[in-house]
């Protein structure tokens, strides 16, 4: 059966956000870090609605034999499905919220009022006087009139819907979250604290503003369809209509109206004709919505217990004390791991690149650049060094188009050569390159990363950066530079694996070893970690593979569309997803060889786009040294029984077991323990004054 063999896509997105959710459930998480988890389940549904659900509307429009081609699913039942199972969500985030988030908080002696009946006089006096000196000039006050065209509403602004006694007239005021906080410390007793919605406060402030006397007040929020869809524009600069298309964003469809579930059904009928929605576009919600803004509410107690103790980043246990990195490369391979060690390495390398007279060029490609982003000023700098420097930037990297456009015209001011997005492929891939004439040879010294050149998420996203002068290794990342510059078609390596031209093959070829070693009884097995399982012709090779005997570990954080567990087709494969606080991001693939396992790293998830319509670069780890070092971090991500999820057939998200002897394991604080324990004495105790507690 079909639904048996494959989980739908978007099925599986809902189940990792549904992990997201646990955290926010988890006692055992300090408090405004379950308060993070409620903003980052909110934010990453949003996304959802305007990309994913968004998309599925547009197939529906599709005649059939399209939608057959372009899709797994029947778009009518899985937007059903997705209704289902987001309504099923939302009511325990509502649950949480108010049930366990709230009375926390409270314990606390901090009282985040939720309803204005909580306010007191000198509560209401202060957000009257906020509202007059602060917030006024910023808001805007509209009548919705019957049989009139109603306001625009901008794409995920906040706004409060007014309903007048007496009339079918509506009015709309804008909650500016986007120019003012969202939340704001009020008057209390000594000893609490009290916090303020800046929807109440507006609702404080709002009678008079009209010419009415005003009944109820409610939340609304619409959020639009955030794809530029581009597919019949490729002719002319892409560049150029990405840029243009920008600003065109939030004009999209609707794709998700939000609204306070204890508006009456009748108004609620009234706005779906009055804004001309879809029964599909409307989800009830709670009194407040866009909780992405939680990551900013004040902790104004100021007590260490309810948040994440500190884990500084690490000093690399050798390149802190090598004096060059470029000759610390001649002598063997390294690997950088992140959050979990400083980022600084990474502009360092291409400031002493900068410096060197014997340097001839830097080559990077940038797929999501931070607004401020050292990684860039040191490419500027080696440009002004006389350096040549050539820059892939990818303008198609969602969300980022604006921070990645800004950069590239930075660089072509300073004369570097910017190469922008292939029409019909993104550049997904994490390469720098340096050429140093040695010996009257270029040599090239590489960077091989499974995240973005981007310090900001380098923080707070687990990832992983080979540095190497191998020339196996080097010298075909030249080759993949030679593709984003035009000089080669196909790039012709034998170490790396580059999709769209051979990372597929190697793959399957390598699963293949492993189930022919299975069928003549030697040990076969993989170990495999991404971010999405989602390519139905490698779910088959695996299927394939568990079959033949194959032993199959997986670590899959996010969309995983293969069934772990059925017998007859899955039974040798095993699944967790890790949610924390880190995001899992890194790929590794170990492949068992009989004993002599062979590992990579890569970009590239196993999706069908990773695989056949993106620029990517998967590669080996030769460096003895390095292997030992990500195996070890493997298998603790493997042993780990704290954060760990079961992935299965019913999507429940069970934790991992543990038998009751068995010693707890949380995978990011023993990693951080670990690459900790590689330093000095002097360099650990460094490390452990910067932590005002040490991570348990």
């Amino acid at each position: 059966m079909e639904q048996l063999r494959f989980i739908p896509r978007d099925t599986s997105w809902l189940s990792f956000n549904h992990r997201v959710l646990q955290e926010a459930k988890d006692p055992s998480v300090p408090l405004y870090e379950r308060i993070k988890f409620l903003a980052i389940y909110s934010s990453n549904l949003d996304e959802f609605f305007r990309v994913r659900v968004a998309a599925m509307r547009q197939f529906k429009l599709l005649n059939k034999a399209d939608r057959k081609e372009w899709l797994q699913v029947k778009p009518k039942k899985e937007l059903r499905r997705i209704r289902e199972v987001v309504h099923q969500q939302q009511t325990e985030f509502g649950a949480i919220f108010r049930h366990q988030i709230l009375p926390a908080l409270r314990r606390e002696s901090i009282h985040l009022l939720d309803h204005l009946s909580e306010y007191t006089p000198e509560q209401r006096a202060f957000a009257k006087n906020i509202f007059a000196e602060r917030l006024q000039a910023d808001l805007t006050f509209q009548y919705i009139e019957p049989d009139q065209e109603p306001p625009f509403l901008k794409n995920r602004g906040l706004y409060l819907l007014i309903t007048f006694a007496g009339t079918d007239r509506l009015g709309l005021v804008n909650i500016p979250s986007d120019i003012h906080d969202r939340f704001w410390i009020l008057p209390a007793p000594e000893g609490k604290h009290a916090i303020g919605f800046l929807d109440d406060i507006i609702r404080v402030g709002l009678p008079g503003q009209f010419d009415q006397a005003i009944d109820q007040t409610y939340a609304i929020k619409m959020s639009r369809d955030a794809e530029l869809y581009l597919g019949d524009e490729y002719s002319g600069d892409l560049v150029e209509k990405i840029r243009s298309s920008l600003d065109r964003r939030d004009e999209g469809a609707p794709a998700r109206f939000l609204y306070d579930s204890s508006m009456p059904v009748s108004l609620t009928m009234q706005l779906k004709l009055c804004f001309h929605l879809k029964k599909n576009d409307l989800f009830p919600g709670g009194r407040y919505h866009n909780f992405h803004d939680f990551f900013g509410l004040p902790d104004p107690s100021g007590k260490a217990h309810m948040h994440n103790p500190p884990m500084p980043p690490l000093p690399h246990p050798v390149l802190e004390h090598k004096p060059s990195l470029i000759k610390a490369l001649r002598e063997r391979d390294y690997v950088l791991h992140f959050p979990y060690q400083r980022y600084d390495y990474v502009p360092k390398f291409i400031e002493e690149a900068s410096r060197d007279e014997a340097v001839k060029y830097i080559k990077i490609t940038l797929y999501r650049v931070a607004g401020k982003s050292a990684v860039v000023e040191a490419l500027l700098a080696a440009k002004a060094a006389g350096k040549q420097v050539t820059a892939f930037i990818e303008a198609k990297a969602r969300f980022d188009e604006a921070s990645n456009l800004y950069w590239g015209k930075e660089l072509e001011k300073a004369g570097a050569n910017v190469l922008y997005s292939y029409p019909e492929i993104k550049v997904h891939t994490k390469l720098l390159l340096v050429g140093r004439e040695e010996a009257g040879k270029i040599h090239h010294y590489a960077y091989l990363g499974t995240g973005n050149f981007n310090e900001k998420t380098a923080r707070l996203y687990g990832d992983h950066a080979l540095l190497t002068s191998d020339s196996r290794l080097s010298d075909e990342v030249d080759k993949i530079f030679g593709v984003l510059e035009k000089r080669l078609v196909i790039p012709k390596t034998k170490h790396l694996f580059v999709s769209p031209f051979t990372s597929r093959d190697r793959f399957e070829d390598l699963i293949d070893r492993e189930i022919a070693l299975a069928r003549e009884g030697k040990n076969a097995y993989m170990i495999l970690k991404m971010n999405s399982l989602e390519d139905k012709g490698m779910i088959e090779k695996l299927y394939q593979a568990s079959r033949a005997g194959v032993r199959i570990r997986m670590i899959v954080r996010g969309i995983c569309c293969l069934v772990p567990g059925v017998p007859g087709l899955s039974e040798h494969i095993s699944i967790t997803s890790i949610v924390d606080r880190f995001l899992e991001h890194a790929r590794i693939f170990v492949f068992g060889n009989d004993g002599n396992e062979q590992m990579y790293t890569a970009s590239a998830d196993w999706m069908e786009r990773n695989l056949d319509r993106r620029i990517e670069a998967v590669m080996p780890i030769y460096d003895q040294d390095v292997y030992q070092e990500l195996r070890d971090i493997l298998t603790l991500q493997l042993q780990d029984n704290t954060k760990a999820r079961q992935l299965n057939a019913a999507q429940s998200n069970p934790y991992q077991p543990k038998a009751p002897h068995e010693p707890s394991v949380r995978a990011q604080i023993a990693i951080y323990r670990y690459l900790e324990n590689k330093l000095s004495p002097k360099e650990a105790d460094t490390a452990s004054s910067n932590t005002a507690k040490r991570p348990n």
